[in-house]
C-alpha cells in the first residue's frame, strides 16, 4: 500500500536533508524568479517571463525595498512621504536648539540659518560654491505643518495613480528629476526656496502631458481642471499674497511635461525597459541619499559672507 503524498513529500525531504548532511547530493530543483514570481529552469540565469537576472538584478532588489514600506501600490509615494515628514521634524529641531523654534513658528516660519544648513536651495552657494546637493535636499525641506500639509495633500493625491501607470522606479526619477530642475530654475534667479511643490509641479506636468495624448472627452476633462489649477495658483505666487515660488513651480511643470512626452505613460513591458526603468530609479536613489550625506558634511560650514 503506498504511503499518502504527504507522507512521501517528508520522507523525500528527509531523504535530501540528510544526504547533504553527510555528503550526498541533492538533486537540484526548479526556481522561482524573484520579481515576476515565474516558474524557472534548474540551469536557468535569466527569467523567461520578464528577462530578470536570477542571480542578482536591481529589480528583485527594489521589490524587497519596496515590501519595507508595505503591501501597497505606491512604495515610493509612501517612502516620499515618510522621508517630508521626516525631515520637518529635523527642521523644527533644527531651529529649536538655536532657540527659535518656540510659538507658532511650527506652522509657518521654519525659514531662515536652518534650514539653509540643512539644504535648502540657493542661487550663490549652488552656483559659486557647487553645491549641488541643494537642488535635491530642498525639495524635503518645508516652512511648517501649513507648508507640508498642503504639499503631502498634493502628493498623495497625485503620486498613487502616476506610481500605479509608470511603475514606481521611473516615477522615483520624474519625482527627482522634475524637483531638481524647478530648484535650478527658482536659483538662476535668485532665490532662497524649499518645498516639494516643484517636484509636484512636475506630476502635474507629467499628468497634462498623458492627456494630450490620449483623446477623450474625459482627457480634455482632467487637461481643463489641470490647467484652472495651475493657472490659479501662479496667480497666487505673482499676487504676493502667498510666498510661492513660481520659477521652481515653472521649471517642474515644464521639466514634467517634457518627460510625459518623451516617455510611454505605462510601465516597463520589455526586459530593456524593465532593466532602464530600474536603473533610472536607482540613480535617483543613490543621488538622494548622496546629497543627503554632502548636506551633512557641509552641514557646518560658514553662511555666506561670513
Amino acid at each position: 500500500m503506498p504511503l499518502p503524498y504527504g507522507w512521501q513529500w517528508r520522507l523525500e525531504r528527509w531523504k535530501n536533508a540528510l544526504g547533504g548532511l553527510f555528503g550526498g547530493e541533492q538533486q537540484p530543483r526548479p526556481k522561482l524568479c524573484p520579481v515576476c514570481g515565474a516558474l524557472v529552469g534548474i540551469k536557468a540565469t535569466r527569467c523567461h517571463e520578464c528577462g530578470a537576472n536570477l542571480h542578482f538584478s536591481l529589480a528583485a532588489l527594489s521589490k524587497k525595498l519596496s515590501r519595507l514600506f508595505g503591501e501597497n501600490e505606491a512604495p515610493a509615494t509612501t517612502a516620499l512621504l515618510i522621508a517630508n515628514i521626516l525631515m520637518l521634524g529635523v527642521s523644527w529641531l533644527s531651529f529649536a536648539a538655536a532657540g527659535q523654534g518656540g510659538g507658532l513658528t511650527i506652522l509657518w516660519g521654519l525659514v531662515g540659518e536652518a534650514q539653509y544648513r540643512l539644504g535648502a536651495s540657493f542661487g550663490p552657494a549652488i552656483f559659486f560654491e557647487n553645491q549641488w546637493w541643494r537642488l535635491v535636499t530642498a525639495m524635503f525641506l518645508h516652512a511648517g505643518l501649513v507648508h507640508i500639509g498642503f504639499n503631502m495633500m498634493a502628493l498623495m493625491q497625485l503620486g498613487p495613480p502616476l506610481e500605479e501607470l509608470y511603475g514606481s522606479a521611473r516615477y522615483l526619477f520624474f519625482y527627482m528629476v522634475t524637483g531638481a530642475f524647478g530648484f535650478f530654475v527658482s536659483a538662476a534667479t535668485g532665490h532662497f526656496s524649499l518645498g516639494a511643490s516643484g517636484a509636484l509641479l512636475g506630476l502635474v506636468g507629467l499628468l497634462l502631458a498623458i492627456t494630450t495624448k490620449r483623446g477623450g472627452a474625459y482627457m480634455r476633462e482632467i487637461r481643463s481642471r489641470l490647467l484652472t489649477q495651475v493657472v490659479i495658483l501662479f496667480a497666487l505666487g505673482f499676487s504676493g499674497f502667498m510666498a510661492m515660488d513660481n520659477f521652481a513651480h515653472g521649471g517642474g511643470l515644464a521639466a514634467g511635461f517634457l518627460l510625459g512626452k518623451l516617455f510611454a505613460d505605462r510601465k516597463p513591458v520589455t526586459a530593456g525597459e524593465r532593466r532602464t526603468a530600474y536603473a533610472l530609479g536607482w540613480l535617483a536613489g543613490v543621488v538622494i541619499i548622496a546629497s543627503f550625506v554632502l548636506m551633512l558634511l557641509h552641514y557646518h560650514d560658514p553662511l555666506p559672507g561670513r
